[in-house]
Parts: structure tokens; sequence; C-alpha cells
């Protein structure tokens, strides 16, 4: 237990740190909103570049790992979707829903207690994740909740979708790595030092983003959606996750502690602003702060039994 807490307690340290500065008014809302920017713009793509960069491509195009948790985040997403329409909810309330069981906080928490667990190929299943988050679940949850929504065709709304992806700087970073991995180039010494400077400061700084986060969000009558969003993140979204992986012939055990682990991780920092703009901020909200919250105990557990069972590094 203590070689878990030695993983676990730093994080949520940092977490705290980030709400108590946050509630002391050291840091406002607008410093905040300050540091998540740069973790969204700079950081995190700069981790997605180096975690591309500095392994081979074979072993960072890990295509079981690929198809094992985006099926297990596909089935959740989907079950997700069908509880909340058989709850009488509108389809742009279920696909919100569906979202915050299915896509995980990748970037924020799961890299930092991943790299913590497993070391530095964490950034390579972080990328990994990132590429079933950013390509297949969120469009698939904006496509469906635009599409309850507007007027227009389904043609219209994937165009538009696919206009805002274009602009994701996460995704921009994993097309330059791509680029730089299939075609063997390599940066400029001073720029790659940047990215590698960029990449460290990605962990500390997310954390602190979501503790800070936390602050001032309120649950109030909403048990219900919450708790399905909340359930469906810390215990559906693992399990499915580890069924599909193993599903796969000869699964390598760290990519199975690499996948439970992403999987623990509540839903996406961005969930409430999503929320927001398809009547479902109150709900998202509560579901982020309750999820994170809860995330410490479903996050050790899991840690536990992964230790338990012999599958994370000594």
């Amino acid at each position: 237990m203590l070689e878990i807490l030695a993983i676990t307690l730093p994080i949520f340290l940092l977490i705290g740190a980030g709400y108590t500065a946050t509630r002391s008014g050291l840091v406002g809302r607008d410093n905040l909103q300050g540091i998540a920017t740069f973790v969204m713009m700079f950081a995190l793509p700069s981790l997605v570049i180096r975690a591309l960069t500095d392994y081979p491509l074979a072993e960072a195009l890990n295509v079981g790992y690929l198809l094992a948790y985006g099926l297990g985040s596909a089935l959740v997403f989907l079950l997700g979707l069908a509880l909340s329409r058989a709850r009488g909810h509108r389809l742009e309330a279920g696909a919100l829903h569906a979202l915050g069981m299915s896509a995980a906080n990748s970037g924020f928490i799961g890299y930092p207690v991943a790299l913590m667990a497993i070391g530095p190929p964490a950034a390579i299943f972080m990328a990994l994740n990132m590429v079933v988050e950013t390509l297949f679940i969120i469009p698939s949850a904006l496509i469906l909740a635009e599409a309850s929504r507007q007027q227009g065709g389904l043609g219209q709304v994937v165009r538009q979708t696919a206009a805002r992806l274009a602009r994701n700087p996460v995704l921009l970073g994993l097309l330059i790595g791509l680029t730089l991995a299939l075609s063997g180039l390599r940066l400029p010494g001073p720029l790659q030092q940047v990215i590698e400077m960029l990449a460290d400061a990605a962990g500390p700084a997310a954390l602190f983003t979501i503790g800070g986060m936390l602050h001032g969000l309120k649950v109030r009558g909403m048990a219900a959606d919450m708790g399905q969003v909340v359930v469906g993140k810390l215990l559906l979204h693992p399990l499915a996750v580890l069924g599909a992986f193993l599903l796969l012939p000869d699964p390598d055990p760290r990519m199975i502690a690499a996948g439970l682990l992403f999987a623990c991780a509540p839903m996406i920092s961005v969930y409430p602003l999503f929320g927001r703009q398809y009547g479902q901020g109150e709900t998202s909200a509560a579901a982020l702060m309750v999820g994170t919250l809860a995330s410490f105990l479903t996050i050790s557990l899991v840690l536990w039994g992964l230790s338990r069972f012999g599958l994370l590094p000594a």
C-alpha cells in the first residue's frame, strides 16, 4: 500500500495545491485559464511530439493497444448513449453523457499516474489514447449533439466538427510527431530542447489546473445523470478496456497496465465546456468534480491490483 501511495499521493497533492491556491485567491480564474491554455496549446502537444519521436515508429504505433483501447471506449460510449436515451433524454444529452463515460483525462491525470507507474513509455500510450479520444470519441459525441440541435444535414455537421478538430493543438502535435517519425527527420537541437522542456512541464501544470477547476463546482439535484457518468467512467470504462485487452492474443502486461490506468482516469477536463454548449453544463461540471475526487480511490485500487498480479515494472 505504501508503494501505491507513493504513486498516487503526489498526484493528488498537486491537485490539492491547485484547489487551495484557487480557493485562497492566490491564483485567480484568469491565471488558471492561462495555465490551462499553456498546457493545452504547448505542453501536451510537445509531449505527444516527444513520445512519437523518442521511440521506434513500430513501437509508437501499437495497433493492438489502439484497437483494444478503442473498442473498450466505443462500447462504453454506445452503452452510455443507450442508457440515456432509455431514461428519456434527448440525443444531445445522451451524447454528452456517453462522452463523459468513455473519454478519459489522458493528458492531465492519466499520463502523470501512468508515468509514475510504468515509466517513460506512458507517453506513447497517452498519444495512442488521444488518437482514440480526439479522432473518434469526441467527434462522435459532437456530431450526435449537433445533429440533434441543428437543422442542417449530417454532412454539414460533420464538416463543422472536422473544422474545429483541425485546430486542436494536441491533434496538430500528433500530426507533427507522425510526420517526423515517418520521415526520419530530427528537430534542430535548440528546438528539440524546447520540446523536451515543455513536455516535462505537462504533468505538474495539468494536475495543478485540474485542482483549480474543481473549486466552486456545485452538485445539486443531478444525482441520477451524474451517477451514470461517474460510474460509467470509473467502473464500466476500465472493465470494458480490460475485457478488450484480454481478447488480444498474448497481450503485453505493460499494455494492460497502461490501458487500465488511463481508463481509470476521470473524464476529460474540457467536459464541462462541451456540456455547457448543449445544456448539460451543471451535470458535466458536477460529474467532473465527483469523478476526479473518486478517482483517487479507483486509481489506487487498480494500482494495488496491478502490483499484486505483477503487471507493473519493478
